[in-house]
């Protein structure tokens, strides 16, 4: 998959990203790439976002200690949001110190 395959344009050179337990298939977190993340990413192994409060490439867990290792990258059929499945090195990817950012149950109202 080349970067060019992927349509950035639809959120102003951004496009989402679910990150997957590529094991267990849990989802950990949702992130947003550009077109230089994706390609570090791709070229690295380990997972790279752009933040869009820092306005800055960086990696999942440089601070942290807890990386993303990719395992594999999926594209969904309108090329627009990406999957990526990958190895935790560490102990839990949210900022919050939880294993996954998707914690908080919302109740449903019928």
């Amino acid at each position: 998959m080349e970067n060019t395959t992927i349509d950035f344009k639809k959120m102003n050179g951004l496009v989402p990203v679910i990150v997957q337990d590529s094991k267990t298939n849990e989802v950990y977190m949702l992130g947003y790439m550009n077109k230089q993340a994706l390609a570090k990413t791709r070229d690295k192994g380990m997972v790279y976002f752009w933040s869009r409060s820092r306005n800055k490439l960086w990696m999942k867990g440089e601070q942290s200690g807890n990386k993303l290792k990719v395992e594999q990258i999926y594209a969904d059929c309108d090329r627009d949001t990406l999957l990526i499945k990958v190895k935790l090195i560490g102990n839990g990817v949210c900022h919050t110190g939880e294993k996954t950012c998707f914690n908080a149950k919302l109740s449903i109202t019928k």
